[in-house]
């Protein structure tokens, strides 16, 4: 056996050819830029849980809620993601991680200072475009410290950040709000931040381009522009169906899990802080293991077909529906909460093995920004539009539904599980295709 098959049979985190990274410093890196994305995500989604307070401080609407939540946010986050990820493919990607983590900490803090609308517009705008900086570099940076038959239960991993940044962002956010107020929630879990952000810039080492793949010597080449990625990445059906299929998928994520606090407030009278702890232990336990098991899932079977990357997603799509469905049309709180489990855990396992293959299309050099193309799609459709066509629908339902407006708006945007598990099945047609004319032309890992 080569020396690179040997690392490729090996567990996650197996000795790379081409650079001398140990084991435990490759899962001890992955570890940390785990962290960055946990303290990412939990000043994201920090506002989810501190939405009707701040209603009721600052006498919001519904729509405005969802234009903080969504678009305010997602317009930065994802436009910008592209600019900083060519920068990533060009330079060295563990100072920009460590930068960005540091400005959306500071940013975060920030929110907790204002006194309007528009001062925490303008915070939020901060925090995306703090953010814009971090997940790109990230998955880079692992595709080319763990070999391609890893890659998706590395980014499973990684992905884990998603739900410990909810659970952590739930459960302090929702306790802190009910003691000391929103504006507390926001001091306390923008801080930690910047200390990540020095772990990242001076513990980690910013790994030699392809090396997991035994192909360094082509990360020499210059970085191709934007428009030559894309038009790379357009071109590929698989691609195009993986695209919109996570964008649906973030779509009702970032729907539910913005909103349900806000839900369960107003149809249970539920308090912040059980709210906060009921979907940490949810989301951060259930969803942490959805998105670890389908990057492991899609590793496991991909190794015989590689088309298991994308159905293990639909088949979790489809599943989820009708408990998305079932959720909102529960009579009592426990139910709802029952309910909830199957979609907490669908929230983010798509992202492993979808992250895998968009690398996986792509040459050395493009990886940063291939990762931002399928954020921009993602983000602009899923974290943008979700949250806002909630607080559109709900505003409009209002007059009918009245307090239960948020329910039934809820309920009408579950409907995009099916959708978006249409999206994956057509992209696991070509992906074996794809994949195939990545390698013959010298493109893909």
């Amino acid at each position: 056996m080569s020396e690179r098959g040997g690392a490729a049979s090996g567990a996650v985190g197996a000795l790379a050819p081409s650079q001398g990274f140990s084991a435990a410093y490759r899962n001890y890196a992955l570890f940390v830029l785990m962290l960055g994305y946990t303290a990412n995500y939990v000043d994201r989604q920090i506002l989810a849980i501190l939405l009707e307070p701040i209603k009721q401080d600052l006498g919001v609407s519904d729509t405005q809620l969802g234009f903080l939540s969504g678009i305010t946010f997602a317009i930065f986050y994802a436009t910008l993601g592209v600019p900083i990820a060519m920068l990533a493919d060009r330079s060295n990607r563990r100072n920009i991680v460590a930068a960005a983590i540091a400005i959306f900490s500071t940013m975060t803090v920030v929110c907790g200072f204002v006194t309007s609308f528009v001062q925490l517009a303008l915070a939020r705008i901060g925090v995306g475009i703090g953010e814009a900086g971090s997940s790109p570099p990230s998955h880079s940076m692992i595709s080319d410290m763990f070999p391609p038959e890893k890659r998706a239960s590395a980014m499973g991993i990684y992905s884990l950040g998603i739900n410990i940044g909810i659970l952590v962002g739930f459960l302090v956010g929702g306790w802190v709000s009910q003691w000391y107020g929103w504006r507390a929630a926001f001091f306390v879990v923008g801080a930690p931040g910047i200390l990540i952000a020095l772990l990242i810039r001076f513990t980690l080492k910013e790994p030699e381009r392809g090396h997991a793949d035994g192909i360094s010597a082509q990360a020499t080449a210059a970085a191709p522009k934007f428009g030559e990625v894309w038009k790379l990445l357009w071109a590929q059906r698989s691609f195009r169906h993986i695209a919109f299929g996570c964008a649906l998928a973030a779509f009702a994520g970032y729907a539910g899990v913005t909103w349900i606090p806000a839900f369960l407030i107003r149809s249970y009278q539920m308090g912040p802080g059980e709210i906060g702890t009921w979907l940490a232990l949810i989301i951060g336990f259930v969803g942490g293991a959805g998105t670890y098991v389908t990057g492991w899932l899609a590793d496991r079977f991909g190794k015989g077909d590689v088309r298991w990357n994308l159905w293990v997603v639909a088949i979790i799509m489809f599943i989820s529906f009708p408990f998305s469905v079932g959720m909102y049309l529960a009579g009592d709180k426990y139910t709802t909460l029952a309910f909830f489990l199957i979609p907490a855990f669908a929230g983010a396992a798509y992202i492993g093995p979808c992250l895998a293959m968009t690398q996986a299309l792509v040459t050395l050099r493009m990886r940063a920004v291939a990762s931002a193309v399928l954020f921009l799609i993602l983000n602009l459709i899923g974290m943008g539009l979700g949250p806002q066509a909630v607080g559109l629908v709900s505003d409009f339902y209002l007059p009918t539904y009245g307090q239960e407006s948020l329910r039934y708006a809820l309920l009408t945007i579950m409907f995009v599980w099916i959708w978006a598990g249409i999206h994956f099945v057509l992209g696991a047609k070509t992906l074996k295709a794809d994949l195939e004319r990545a390698k013959t032309q010298g493109l893909g890992a």
